[in-house]
């Protein structure tokens, strides 16, 4: 049993607490909050918390493993938590879904293959693969994978790249690509890493992909006007735009097909979309058509192809075209790379999966909270990867989430991923009855359908205004993306974002911005509650007066967890802030100048002992952690903490009290207990527990001011007169913040003050601790501070009136 009245006197008050008050029939405290008998004159239960330890997160971990592997297998296959409930609501909206999709994705598929550097039909290959494998391991209903517009531009690079050095065909290249990349994906989610994703902010994406789409349409509008031939459109896209100005007069019959065909889609969004706005009963009707408008300016433009150029002979067009696209899947089988294909693609491989997986999962996440449902981004990994090496046994190339398609389906009601199964028979059909109509499609109205699709892909102005207000520097990540991909190509854009805002992250933790606290008292009608608000007021009423903490007393709330980047900083600014409010408890700590250590400048030159004694600055007599937003502490903060409590000892010359609050997690309870912290044992602490280089006195416990002269503190002297004489201040009795009673006997205190001790909670027949008795200093909030300036307020009026219970002033100051 502990007696509450031996638990030091820093402890909070409000750490008291009645399970039912009202059953006792005791008085009730309004203003603290509980009603009892004198706490002080009762024993509570003696509480000892263990510490957590890795056992205790080993059987947590591994406490069901049989079931957690059988969990794990079954989430491999999300199509089994829904397919048993499949009914004919949900397949009537996925037909209606799959179809719509397929309509769209068979000319977008043929184009973004040409914009790769292959034929048309290995679009489509990966069209087809794509929506079919994906509804076995999706999350995502909504999700539609495939060729997109930024993945396609990155195979067109690494094909042209491998191509200079080797003699590997296009397709090859590809397809090893994608057999690679999928590898990558699944691997990171078999292992649920997929995490690391997180560190890629939204802004960074939006940025790399704002400028590829730039970058893509740029490298479209030479073939738009039939002159892609006079120009090199893999160059950075500022140097596409100005090429392709200078090369305007050699504009070909293809721009009357491909300016026709993108006004022709522009239109028909646009008068479809405001007629659906205008006339809400036929908005579905116009939604179907608008979502026709690829497939029906391909239809026209063809058309237009065949009666242009059915006269002439195959090798002299007068525009270009399609022409053959063989039909079915021509080269099914296992995949055709070697080592050193392998090694000819290891440069590129990093970009690729990087565009791979942020389009796909910032797309899925975007539909899901849109819709309403949360995917699992490991399971999408799971889903890419699979897609895409089940895919290289069809000669595919990389496919990932198309946004635009994806849009599509969400707003054509798909109810499950069972529509891609629907979306894959319309691409299987278009492979096996349409292939002899492609023949005659103008690769200009082709480029239209590109141009049009990565127009969406451009963030609105309004966007980056969006960005500015929430964040600036992530709005200066997303311009500088967008300018470096523009400028150079899209590698240089995704690398520069990503290092910029991981720089960035490391910077914020390594850099936090910790406030210092002072109290504000809340009214509630008839109770009053004191909080804790940083003293610069930046966030509240400036009007509102925030009382400091007593003198003696500092405050410090992190806002990053204490870990190795940011850990000497924090502590840097504390010993700051704790050598400008207060002053040393020995002024002349050393009284040889051959003593003073050298980096120690002492006092400034020419101060005077007067100054000294004038100085009306408290001495340091405890510290204040509010550790609300610390989730994590590792061994370098430790040792930090545990170097800053010396060096704050040292300058205030005795044993400062250091106080935890708000601890949330267990394993940082652990961390300080193990730095010594926590248990107020009084000159005993950990001088190391981080050493780089083993010492031998390292990790034993000492006395922390065995470098200190022994002559007793100014602490113990003031104790001491005070304690011989009869002399009772009127400021002790008064003043707001100071309260001798902690120093005097029991029997002595006001019933108010009886009434007032620390970590205990009161059950219906006794009293109990809330934190643990044997960790004083560990507190569920933050502590009365108004009973920690005592000692301060103490040395104040003794310096004041420069008695130490004997001898002259002038062996006071000299002494001092």
């Amino acid at each position: 049993m502990a007696d509450i009245s031996s638990f030091p006197h820093t402890q909070a008050p409000y750490e008291i607490e009645k399970v039912a008050p009202q059953q006792l029939g005791y008085p009730t405290d309004e203003k603290n909050g509980f009603s009892s008998p004198t706490p002080t004159a009762r024993e509570v239960p003696d509480f000892h918390d263990r510490t957590i330890s890795t056992k205790d997160w080993a059987a947590r971990t591994f406490d069901d493993v049989p079931g957690q592997i059988r969990e794990y297998l079954v989430s491999l296959f999300p199509i089994a938590t829904w397919i048993y409930r499949y009914n004919l609501t949900w397949l009537t909206g996925d037909v209606i879904a799959g179809l719509t999709v397929g309509a769209v994705v068979v000319p977008q598929g043929m184009s973004y293959s040409l914009l790769a550097g292959l034929p048309a039909e290995y679009g489509l290959y990966s069209s087809f693969i794509g929506v079919f494998i994906y509804c076995f391991f999706a999350t995502s209903k909504d999700v539609t994978i495939g060729p997109v517009a930024v993945m396609s531009l990155e195979v067109a690079k690494v094909i042209h790249h491998v191509q200079e050095h080797h003699d590997y065909a296009a397709p090859v290249i590809a397809s090893a690509l994608a057999m690679i990349c999928g590898l990558i994906c699944l691997a990171l989610g078999l292992l649920r890493i997929g995490f690391l994703l997180e560190f890629i902010p939204a802004p960074a994406v939006a940025g790399f992909m704002t400028g590829s789409a730039f970058t893509i349409a740029s490298g479209q509008i030479p073939s738009l006007l039939g002159i892609q031939k006079k120009l090199n459109t893999r160059e950075s896209a500022y140097k596409v735009v100005i090429n392709t100005l200078k090369n305007l007069k050699y504009t070909k019959l293809d721009a009357a097909f491909g300016l026709t065909a993108l006004f022709g889609l522009y239109f028909i969004r646009w008068a479809l979309e405001t007629a659906g706005k205008r006339w809400p009963k036929y908005r579905k009707t116009c939604f179907f058509a608008n979502v026709m408008r690829n497939g029906l300016v391909i239809i026209i433009v063809t058309v237009f192809a065949y009666v242009t150029c059915r006269n002439d002979p195959p090798d002299a067009y007068r525009i270009s075209i399609l022409k053959n696209v063989p039909r079915g899947f021509k080269n099914v089988g296992a995949p055709k790379f070697d080592l050193d294909i392998i090694k000819a693609l290891g440069p590129h491989i990093p970009v690729a999966t990087i565009i791979l997986l942020l389009e796909h999962i910032a797309i899925a996440k975007s539909f899901g909270r849109i819709n309403d449902y949360k995917i699992v981004p490991d399971q999408e990994l799971i889903a890419i990867g699979f897609t895409n090496i089940i895919a290289t046994f069809f000669n595919a190339y990389p496919a990932t989430g198309s946004f635009s398609r994806t849009a599509l389906k969400s707003k054509s009601g798909v109810r499950t991923p069972a529509a891609g199964i629907i979306t894959g028979i319309v691409v299987l059909l278009a492979l096996y009855a349409l292939t002899s109509l492609f023949y005659w499609i103008p690769t200009a109205g082709l480029s239209a359908i590109i141009i049009h699709a990565v127009g969406d892909l451009m963030s609105h102005p309004r966007q980056v205004y969006i960005f500015w207000r929430v964040q600036p520097l992530e709005a200066i990540i997303f311009l500088a993306a967008v300018f470096i991909t523009i400028f150079t190509n899209i590698e240089n854009g995704i690398y520069v974002s990503i290092i910029v805002s991981v720089a960035l992250l490391l910077y914020r933790i390594a850099r936090p911005r910790g406030h210092f606290l002072g109290r504000l008292t809340l009214a509630d009608g008839s109770r009053t509650r004191n909080i804790y608000v940083p003293i610069d007021r930046r966030t509240i009423n400036p009007d509102v007066k925030v009382l400091p903490p007593p003198p003696g007393v500092v405050v410090y709330r992190p806002t990053e967890s204490f870990t190795y980047p940011n850990a000497s900083t924090q502590c840097d600014v504390l010993v700051d802030e704790v050598k400008r409010i207060t002053k040393r408890g020995r002024p002349n700590a050393y009284l040889n100048l051959g003593d003073r250590p050298w980096n120690d400048p002492g006092p400034r030159a020419g101060l005077k002992i007067e100054d000294i004694l004038k100085d009306k600055r408290p001495i340091l007599r405890a510290v204040v952690f509010d550790f609300s937003a610390v989730a994590t502490i590792d061994t370098t903060g430790v040792q930090s903490l545990v170097d800053t409590r010396r060096q704050i000892n040292k300058y205030a010359d005795r044993e400062v009290e250091f106080h935890f609050a708000n601890i949330i997690s267990p394993w940082v309870r652990r961390s300080l207990l193990a730095g010594g912290f926590g248990t107020g044992a009084p000159m005993q602490e950990i001088t190391e527990v981080a050493a780089v280089v083993p010492q031998r006195e390292g990790l034993h416990i000492t006395d922390s001011r065995a470098d200190i002269d022994a002559e007793p503190s100014t602490l113990a002297r003031v104790r001491k007169y005070v304690g011989n004489t009869d002399y009772k201040d009127k400021r002790f009795q008064h003043s707001e913040h100071y309260d001798l009673s902690p120093y005097e006997e029991r029997g002595e205190m006001k019933e108010k003050e009886k009434s007032i001790s620390s970590g205990s909670s009161v059950g219906e027949e006794n009293w109990g601790a809330i934190v643990a008795t044997d960790t004083p200093f560990f507190h569920i909030d933050i502590p009365d501070l108004s009973r920690m300036g005592v000692d301060a307020k103490l040395e104040e009026i003794m310096l004041e009136f420069g008695g130490s219970g004997s001898g002259s002033d002038v062996e006071t100051k000299e002494k001092l």
